[in-house]
C-alpha cells in the first residue's frame, strides 16, 4: 500500500444530540441524565434494528452510519415520532428531546470510526435542527424525496462553521403539516395532485335524504380514486368533517391536500340540484363552480360529468385512458342505487346491530339489479366484519358467504377494489397469507387511495413474518386517510410489529398513541402494551392492563388470539404471546 493511502467510503451519516441538555441538568441533574440515557439507548436500538451502525455513543450524542439514505431517514423519523409520543403529556420546558442531522458524504474510515467533512456537516446539521426534528442536506433530500411518507420544508442555504460553501438544507418535525402539493404513490416517487371531497350538504330539508347526499359524495370520491394520477383522501377521513362549518385551508392543512371539493345536494321528487366548487386551498381561489339541475334518471351521467370536469380542472394532461378508468358500471335503476346507499349508511355505522340491516339492504339492491357489483363487494366486507369483530357464533359461515360475494363482485367488475380487499381479509383469517397479500396488493393497485387495503396488507404482512414491511405499509395508509376512524387499528398493528421485532419501548409508544382516538373495540391497545411492558420486565404495570383488556373482550385468551390471528412463519406471534403470559393473560 502506498504510504498516503486512506480508506474512504460513501455513507449516510446520522448525528444526534440531546437538545438543551445543560439547561435541563440544571433543573434536575440526575433525572435528566437518566432519561437522556434512556432516550439515546432507544435511538441506538432503533438504528441497529434498522441495519445502521452506531459508531460512537458518548456523552449526550450519537454518531451512526447507514448504507442507505432512505433507511437512515426513515429511522430518524421513527425515532422522533416515538419520542414525540413519549413527550406528549409533558410541558415543553420538561421534554427531553433530540436533534438529528443527516448527510451523505465521502468519509475516511479508520479504526472503527469515520472522519472528514461528511461527518462534520452531519454534526452541523444536527445543531441546525429543531428540537425533536431533523435537518438533512440536499444530498440526502435528493435520495429520499418521494420515497418516504414525510415531506421536508426547504430551509434555504445556510453557512456553517468550518464548512467552505453554504449548504442547502431541509427540515422536518413531527408537528409539521404534510405538504399539500405532493404525496407518495405506491413504491414510486410519482408526485400526484391531492384532493379531499368534503361531504356534500343535504339542502332538501328532509333528514331522510341525508343518505342521498352522502351517496353522491362517496360516488364522486370513488370515481376520482380510480384515476391513478390523483391522490384522493379516503372517504372515512373526509366524512369526519360532516355537519361542521369548516375552513377549506384548515381542512387542506389537516389532510395534507392541495384541492378541496365541496358542494350541496337538493332533491325534490324526481329532480335533483347539485352544486359543486373546486378550491385551490393554498390560495383560496375557486378553480371552478357549477350548478347541475337534472332528472334523477341520468344521475350517473351527472356524476361522471362532475368527475371528468374535476379531472380536467386539476390535471388537463390526464389521458383519455386514465379518465375512462373512472367510469362506473351503474345499475339500471335509481331505486337500486338508493337502496345501496341506504345500506352503506348502516354499513359505516360500524355497530353490531346495524350490520344485519346493512346486509339485508345489500340483498335488496342485489335482487333489484343482479349485475350491479358494489352491493356484493360490501356485503362480503360485512360478512368479514362479523368474524373479525367477534359478532358471530358461526365464523365459517360468514367467511364462506363473504368469499362467495367478493368473487361475484369481481366477476361483475374486475376493477372492484373492495371485492379484492374482502378476499384478502378472508384469506388472512384463514391463515392463507400469500393469497391474502396478493389480493390486497391488487386492491391497492386498483385504488391507490384505499386506506382499508393498506391496513389489511400491513396486518397480513405482520402475521406472515414481514413486520418491518408491515410498518411501512401502515404509514403509507395513514397518508391517504390521516383522520380515518380506524387509524387506531393501523397504529396498533405497528405496536404488534414492534413487539415481534423486539422493539418494546416503541410498541408502548404506539399503544399509548391510540389514547387520542375513540377505540370502539378496545382490547388491542391494552393487550399490546401489556405484552411489551412484560417483555421489558415491568410485570406489575403489565398485569394492571390485562383486566382492562378482558373487560373489553371477556373471552380474550392466548387460545382466542391464536385462532383469530393465524400466522404462517416459524416464530409466529411468540414474542407477543410470551409477553401476555407474563402479564397474566389466561391460556384458555
Amino acid at each position: 500500500m502506498p504510504g498516503n493511502f486512506v480508506n474512504r467510503k460513501l455513507t449516510a451519516v446520522l448525528y444526534a444530540d440531546i437538545a438543551d441538555y445543560s439547561r435541563l441538568t440544571q433543573i434536575d441533574e440526575a433525572g435528566t441524565h437518566r432519561e437522556a440515557m434512556e432516550v439515546l439507548e432507544e435511538a441506538s436500538s432503533a438504528i441497529k434494528n434498522a441495519g445502521g451502525s452506531v459508531l460512537r455513543f458518548a456523552g449526550d450524542a450519537i454518531l451512526a452510519e447507514f448504507d442507505s439514505a432512505i433507511n437512515a431517514t426513515n429511522t430518524a423519523v421513527d425515532i422522533q415520532q416515538t419520542l414525540a409520543v413519549r413527550n406528549a403529556d409533558k410541558p415543553d420546558a420538561d421534554k427531553v428531546q433530540i436533534r438529528i442531522g443527516l448527510n451523505i458524504g465521502d468519509v475516511i474510515q479508520d479504526r472503527g470510526e469515520i472522519y472528514g467533512d461528511g461527518v462534520n456537516l452531519a454534526a452541523r446539521l444536527e445543531s441546525a435542527s429543531d428540537p425533536g426534528g431533523l435537518c438533512i442536506s440536499a444530498a440526502v433530500h435528493e435520495q429520499v424525496k418521494g420515497k418516504i411518507p414525510v415531506d421536508f420544508r426547504d430551509g434555504g442555504r445556510q453557512a456553517f462553521k468550518n464548512i467552505v460553501d453554504p449548504v442547502l438544507v431541509y427540515h422536518w418535525h413531527p408537528k409539521t403539516r404534510k405538504s399539500s402539493a405532493s404525496s407518495i404513490s405506491g413504491d414510486t416517487s410519482e408526485i400526484r395532485p391531492s384532493i379531499a371531497v368534503l361531504p356534500f350538504d343535504n339542502m332538501s330539508g328532509d333528514p331522510e335524504q341525508e343518505y342521498f347526499a352522502d351517496g353522491i359524495t362517496e360516488d364522486i370520491t370513488t370515481a376520482l380514486s380510480k384515476i391513478r394520477s390523483f391522490l384522493v383522501i379516503s372517504r372515512n377521513s373526509s366524512f369526519t368533517y360532516k355537519g361542521q362549518a369548516v375552513d377549506t385551508k384548515t381542512v387542506a392543512d389537516e389532510l395534507g391536500v392541495r384541492y378541496v371539493l365541496e358542494g350541496s345536494v337538493r332533491k325534490a321528487g324526481r329532480r335533483v340540484r347539485i352544486t359543486a366548487q373546486l378550491i385551490d386551498a393554498p390560495t383560496g381561489h375557486h378553480i371552478w363552480a357549477e350548478r347541475y339541475d337534472r332528472e334523477l334518471e341520468d344521475i350517473f351521467d351527472l356524476q361522471d360529468e362532475i368527475t371528468q370536469t374535476i379531472a380536467a380542472a386539476i390535471e388537463p394532461e390526464l389521458s383519455a385512458k386514465e379518465r375512462e378508468a373512472a367510469v362506473r358500471k351503474p345499475p339500471d335503476s335509481l331505486d337500486t342505487w338508493e337502496t345501496f346507499q341506504r345500506a352503506m349508511w348502516y354499513f359505516y355505522g360500524f355497530e353490531k346491530e346495524q350490520r344485519p340491516v346493512a346486509i339485508e339492504l345489500f340483498d335488496k339492491a342485489i335482487a333489484a339489479d343482479p349485475a350491479f357489483a358494489p352491493p356484493y363487494a360490501y356485503k362480503s366486507y360485512s360478512h368479514y366484519s362479523e368474524v373479525i369483530m367477534g359478532w358471530t357464533d358461526d365464523p365459517e359461515y360468514h367467511l364462506e358467504a363473504g368469499m362467495e360475494c367478493a368473487k361475484k363482485a369481481i366477476a361483475l367488475d374486475p376493477r372492484d377494489a373492495v371485492g379484492y380487499f374482502a378476499i384478502g381479509r378472508i384469506h388472512m383469517l384463514r391463515g392463507e397469507h400469500d393469497e391474502s397479500m396478493a389480493a390486497l396488493e391488487k386492491a391497492i393497485e386498483l385504488n391507490p387511495n384505499a386506506f382499508y387495503a393498506y391496513h389489511g396488507l400491513a396486518m397480513t404482512m405482520v402475521l406472515a413474518g414481514r413486520a418491518e414491511e408491515g410498518i411501512e405499509i401502515s404509514i403509507r395508509g395513514e397518508r391517504v386517510s390521516p383522520r380515518d376512524p380506524l387509524l387506531w387499528a393501523s397504529i396498533v398493528v405497528r405496536a404488534l410489529a414492534c413487539i415481534l421485532l423486539g422493539r418494546y419501548k416503541e410498541a408502548i409508544g404506539y399503544a399509548d398513541k391510540t389514547r387520542q382516538f375513540q377505540v370502539p373495540y378496545g382490547y388491542w391497545p391494552y393487550a399490546t402494551k401489556a405484552s411489551a411492558l412484560a417483555q421489558l420486565g415491568r410485570i406489575d404495570e403489565a398485569r394492571e392492563l390485562i383486566p382492562r383488556a378482558m373487560k373489553e373482550k371477556p373471552e380474550l385468551s392466548i387460545r382466542y388470539l391464536r385462532k383469530t390471528l393465524p400466522t404462517s412463519h416459524e416464530d409466529g406471534l411468540q414474542r407477543y404471546f410470551e409477553g401476555l403470559r407474563k402479564a397474566g393473560l389466561p391460556e384458555e
